[in-house]
């Protein structure tokens, strides 16, 4: 899967949580400032990544992943098979 398969498969889930356009979820958007996403709803974001992508986001690595582009990039290179 490319990371723009990746980035479109996130930005669907973001926005079914979230509300936000899809849009708006690009690689350079910071998930709290940007986006204005709050812990609970990331941990919803990566629940919800976690089964589209397979992969698994341990708690510690969710808490760095601060853009868009760090999600898409720990999915598509370091995603710990679920």
């Amino acid at each position: 899967m490319s990371e723009n398969d990746i980035l479109a498969g996130l930005a669907e889930i973001v926005n079914e949580i979230t509300g936000i356009k899809t849009e708006q979820i690009q690689p350079g958007a910071t998930f709290v400032d940007d986006l204005d996403i709050d812990s609970l709803s990331m941990v919803e974001v990566a629940v919800a990544a976690e089964e589209k992508f397979g992969v698994r986001i341990p708690d510690e690595t969710l808490v760095k992943l601060k853009t868009v582009g760090d999600a898409v990039t720990f999915i598509s290179t370091q995603g710990v098979p679920a």
